[in-house]
């Protein structure tokens, strides 16, 4: 008869010095403090590596993001940038004058026209931009043949690496006064049109070339959701007699909702910005009154005028009004029984 050399109980473990965990019965418990929870030092030792992949995003969250917030104390100051060799320095010399410059925002009528700009030109992008993503995303999904699918979105991923300089010149080659189809209108006897420099459309053309160069990028995410969806589902619909346009209202969208309450409730949080760089090239071609948007309005008085102080001001307002906009699209996400941006 053999005998198993793991002990059988406790007072052989004790006799022969050994754990049944030492000896292989078992994982070797990690210590735990109040409440069953495992201390810090333990969970930095096992969570080291993931800290070390971090660290470098972190940092420049930290350099880039977060350290910057603290220059929004010029916003309550008469900021003189001359009053020393060294910003911070003049940042400390420069007198405080309380909530002077945030009364002059309120009653700049120019303030109010650029948040009518933004707010006109973030409504125009959240109907005719944001549900085109999620159409050309469906309709990529829908092709059978992985060629064409892999042909298709190299196409239209493509116009997102080009820089807004590029997209304008393109836009004022074709729909310029001297682009393609004027040109064109002329050749065949008709006047020709500068859409390029009439500020009635212009919010439709930024519009435009907003879809041009980024919904291709946009359906990344609806496709990765999609992807993720089992194609037992659509083959149980299908034996159950769903056609295409059932299975893509029963199956197809409700995979979307989750991803689409996200990034709607990202979009409205950032409807204050509109495109500060697009917005900057066109605005001598088609005047102020148009083109003015907040991010134009603040880079305007601060960078051009160097009334730094101001534009800190109105800066700080639209990051105010930016992160009560996702608070309360988030709140209606939650009511719509949606995660967004964090759970409840």
């Amino acid at each position: 008869m053999s005998h198993s050399t793991v002990p059988r109980s406790r007072s052989e473990a004790r006799t022969t010095g050994r754990t049944p965990e030492a000896s292989g019965g078992g994982a070797a418990r990690e210590p735990r403090g109040r409440g069953g929870k495992l201390s810090f030092r333990i969970r930095f030792r096992r969570d080291r590596t993931l800290i070390l992949m971090t660290l470098p995003a972190v940092l420049l969250l930290l350099v880039f993001i977060y350290i910057p917030i603290l220059g929004n104390v010029v916003a309550f100051q008469d900021y003189d940038p001359y009053l020393s060799d060294n910003g911070f320095v003049a940042v400390l010399q420069s007198p405080w004058t309380g909530l002077d410059q945030f009364r002059r925002v309120f009653e700049d009528s120019a303030f109010w026209h650029a948040v009518q700009n933004t707010f006109v030109l973030f409504f125009l992008q959240l109907v005719l931009y944001f549900p085109v993503p999620i159409l050309l995303a469906l309709l990529i999904n829908s092709v059978v043949r992985p060629r064409v699918r892999a042909v298709a979105q190299a196409v239209m991923y493509l116009p997102h690496f080009f820089s807004w300089v590029l997209v304008v010149t393109v836009f004022q080659q074709v729909f310029g006064g001297a682009g393609i189809i004027a040109q064109t209108l002329r050749e065949h006897g008709h006047s020709g049109f500068d859409i390029m420099t009439d500020p009635g459309i212009f919010k439709y053309l930024v519009t435009a070339q907003m879809v041009w160069k980024d919904a291709g990028w946009g359906i990344i995410v609806f496709l990765a959701a999609l992807a993720s969806v089992p194609d037992d589902l659509y083959e149980a619909a299908a034996m159950d007699g769903a056609g295409r346009r059932r299975r893509m209202w029963h199956i197809t969208l409700p995979a979307l909702r989750p991803v689409i309450a996200l990034l709607l409730v990202l979009r409205v949080g950032d409807a204050l910005t509109v495109g500060f760089e697009q917005l900057l090239l066109q605005r001598q071609a088609v005047g102020p009154d148009a083109a003015e948007v907040l991010d134009t309005y603040v880079w305007w008085n601060g960078i051009r005028n160097q009334d730094f102080s101001y534009a800190a001001a109105a800066g700080l307002i639209k990051g105010v009004v930016g992160l009560t906009l996702v608070l309360v699209a988030n709140k209606v996400a939650h009511l719509m029984g949606e995660q967004g941006v964090y759970k409840k």
